[in-house]
């Protein structure tokens, strides 16, 4: 090895202690008692150096070695970097077919206030447990300008690595808060922030309601829904009019669309 490549630590032991803490990581799909949760792929390290994360640990595979090459000029000094054997990596990640990349990353941490404002504009994902789905929510509400993303109880934890692999970034940038939605609501009716919660056929259509103000959106489980109790504590149910023959849609598309129609009325009321 030569140049960049001389930074990388040869480990060949699958009991080694960062090795141990990134299948730890990946295993329990949430942070680690240090603050660091487990990426995998190229991407997904790039988007992680894009948004500034502090790195603890980044593993290449034999395999990945090239990938190492490209990569390393960009990631930090004070980040380990490791080369491990094929079957070293593969028992450390969670995927059939790795690309050889993986890193211990350390997410930002926010708070309600972080995403509250008179110009608020919050996905609340209240019983989802899809981290796909969530993960999708996520990467949404960066894309249509929203404030950030609450998770209530029910909800699949924001740093289980599927969640992070279809947030395809967006993690690492919005502000994403867990609370309990006792809670969740108490603060956002403190803030002044309107509580909508959806319905899959039966509310105002999302284009008749106001969605320019600081409003809150609850998107439901992919089986249960909205909870009766939420729905009695919104200040409005809207929904998505559809074909009568669809039951709902998937809550990922269901948020874009809304998030979509809420940045469509503020675009209109900034125009006006």
């Amino acid at each position: 090895m030569n140049g960049s490549q001389d930074r990388l630590r040869q480990v060949t032991s699958k009991q080694n202690l960062l090795v141990k803490q990134l299948r730890q990581a990946f295993t329990q799909a949430e942070l680690t008692e240090d603050g660091y949760c487990a990426i995998e792929g190229t991407r997904m390290l790039e988007e992680a150096i894009r948004s500034g994360l502090r790195m603890k640990a980044v593993f290449f595979s034999q395999a990945g070695r090239e990938r190492a090459q490209r990569l390393l000029p960009q990631i930090s000094s004070h980040a380990e970097t490791l080369l491990l054997p094929d079957e070293v990596f593969r028992s450390a990640v969670n995927t059939e077919t790795p690309q050889g990349v993986a890193a211990l990353v350390k997410p930002k941490v926010f708070a309600f206030e972080d995403m509250a404002g008179p110009e608020a504009l919050i996905l609340a994902a209240a019983g989802i447990q899809d981290p796909g789905n969530l993960g999708t929510m996520i990467r949404s509400a960066e894309a249509m300008g929203a404030s950030g993303v609450l998770a209530t109880e029910g909800t699949v934890h924001c740093f289980n690595p599927k969640v992070i692999r279809a947030s395809a970034g967006s993690l690492f940038r919005l502000p994403v808060v867990r609370l309990a939605l006792p809670d969740a609501l108490e603060k956002l009716r403190a803030a002044g922030t309107a509580i909508l919660a959806t319905s899959s056929h039966k509310g105002t259509p999302i284009y008749e309601a106001e969605l320019t103000g600081p409003a809150a959106v609850f998107i439901g489980g992919e089986g249960a829904g909205i909870s009766k109790d939420l729905i009695a504590a919104a200040d409005e149910v809207i929904a998505i009019p559809h074909a009568g023959k669809t039951e709902s849609l998937n809550a990922g598309v269901a948020a874009a669309i809304i998030l979509y129609e809420a940045a469509r009325q503020r675009r209109t009321a900034v125009g006006d």
